[in-house]
């Protein structure tokens, strides 16, 4: 036999030891799902992600990647960021600010999961893990796995024939807090119900609820259970409200030279707030970030100027964790802030603090990545220091079984191992009486589609979806809901 047959006999030997391996790997009778990954939408670092999700995703057997979305059973689409947030020194015990050494980057993922039909029927959002060199790796890794998991679930049935509406125009007003989803919502609402449309003004908590009352809109927006009675008690009975999603309020720092995400106690904010602890170095501070270089620096407070469930969550948080601050202060839509400079809603507080330096603010979760801040990790009730992120919501939102028939509860200082101690649910509010009857059956049909394909889309945006209980007793309420007309 020559050399050339030996080798050729070997090759022949391989290919079929090769062609039993993959036997092994095949599962009789199950195909895989073939999924279709779109083009990420386009930011800094989107592609990179996409590629990296890809490659995850090749390495988990229940999936079948495709090059057509048309051959695909599903589609994955979504999108993403990473940028550098700041740079460990190169001489750390130089003292200078550092501008350049070893960057550190930080960032965000976001998918969906659609059906043929292009309907959400699953969504998730990732950042990078503390500590992680490659954070574009770890997040795509994060979500490969998250993906195949919903999919081993299947897709949910939620194809029922939602009752055409008559041209009906619904207008709203509101919390800043759930913008971003509800803007998502209404339009992909309408893609369904075209002869329906839905506006939404964000002006705030308190405006939209007194634009409410006032009957200049048909729904109110906010991030307070209480705004109806702080507003305008006599007039509670008139309105009914309901849980849309679950959100979190995360402190964002503007903190030159420190590259990481700092840790904050309740005493520390408190204090900060109060205006008692003025400078970045301050030891209540330092003791909570050892090993932090933290700077010799003022601090300068931001907070809302309108009356804001965002205020509210944060103020009410406060007063759960220090005296001083409920003796003071207080819980409320506009508190009277003893310091700081006010900047009007979510967008005008995170741009407010990316101008200043030594600044502090607070925000719902996805301004802070949408604006590239970094956010604090807060001490929960558990004495963990913990950022925010869909898990840490889900832990906090555990302890919505205290929520009440009418749908109010606070969920701030939530006890349990991993929570994040700033979460909140937020409402829609409804008038129980309404003049037309089209607006009626319009708002009726859309709180019960919010309760099913829309709990599906709101993880993309960093929202939590309702937890499943309260999704069954919500339902139940819009079923036994009947309007009354005035």
């Amino acid at each position: 036999m020559s050399i050339f047959e030996s080798r050729l006999g070997r090759i022949f030997t391989g290919l079929l030891h090769y062609a039993a391996l993959c036997l092994l790997f095949v599962t009789p009778g199950i195909a895989a799902t073939k999924l279709y990954v779109e083009p990420f939408i386009t930011k800094s670092g989107a592609e990179k992600l996409r590629e990296r999700v890809i490659s995850e995703l090749e390495k988990h057997n229940s999936l079948s990647l495709v090059a057509n979305p048309k051959e695909a059973d599903v589609i994955l689409d979504g999108g993403g960021e990473v940028w550098v947030k700041g740079y460990q020194s190169l001489n750390p015990r130089s003292g200078r600010l550092p501008s350049d050494g070893t960057p550190i980057y930080d960032g965000y993922l976001s998918v969906e999961l659609k059906d043929a039909k292009g309907q959400t029927f699953w969504s998730y959002l990732v950042t990078p893990g503390m500590g992680v060199e490659d954070v574009s790796k770890d997040m795509a890794k994060r979500i490969a796995k998250q993906v195949s998991e919903a999919l081993k679930r299947g897709e949910p049935d939620h194809q029922a024939v939602i009752p055409s509406e008559p041209a009906t125009v619904l207008k709203g007003a509101g919390a800043t807090f759930p913008q971003p989803v509800y803007e998502k919502w209404f339009k992909n609402y309408r893609l369904e119900n075209p002869n329906l449309e839905i506006t939404y003004d964000a002006i705030g908590s308190e405006a939209g609820i007194r634009d409410l009352l006032a009957g200049k809109v048909d729904f109110g927006a906010t991030d307070s259970p209480e705004a109806i009675r702080d507003l305008a008690p006599e007039e509670q009975g008139r309105f009914l409200l309901f849980p849309s999603v679950v959100g979190a309020v995360v402190p964002i720092v503007n903190l030159p030279g420190i590259s990481g995400d700092i840790a904050l106690t309740p005493e520390a904010l408190a204090g900060i707030y109060l205006g008692r602890i003025t400078k970045w170095n301050d030891p209540l501070l330092k003791q909570a970030n050892r090993g932090v270089r933290l700077p010799d620096l003022e601090i300068v407070v931001v907070h809302r100027s309108d009356g804001s469930g965002t205020s509210y969550a944060w103020t009410d948080y406060l007063s759960k964790t220090s005296p001083a601050w409920k003796a003071q202060v207080g819980a409320g839509l506009a508190p009277k802030w003893p310091v700081g400079k006010g900047a009007q809603g979510n967008d005008g507080v995170a741009k407010l603090v990316k101008e200043l330096g030594g600044s502090i603010g607070y925000v719902e979760y996805i301004y802070a990545l949408r604006n590239h801040m970094s956010f604090s990790r807060v001490r929960n009730q558990s004495g963990e220091f913990i950022g925010a992120s869909l898990e840490s919501l889900a832990a906090a939102a555990s302890d919505a079984v205290r929520m009440s028939d009418d749908f109010k509860v606070s969920i701030v200082n939530a006890p349990g191992d991993g929570a994040y101690p700033i979460a909140s649910f937020t409402w829609l509010v409804v008038p129980a009486e309404m003049i037309n009857s089209g607006k009626q059956q319009a708002m009726k049909s859309f709180l019960k589609w919010m309760l099913g394909p829309g709990q599906m889309q709101a993880a993309a945006l960093g929202y939590l979806a309702l937890p499943k209980d309260v999704v069954t007793r919500e339902e139940a309420a819009v079923t036994a809901f009947q309007y009354r007309s005035r």
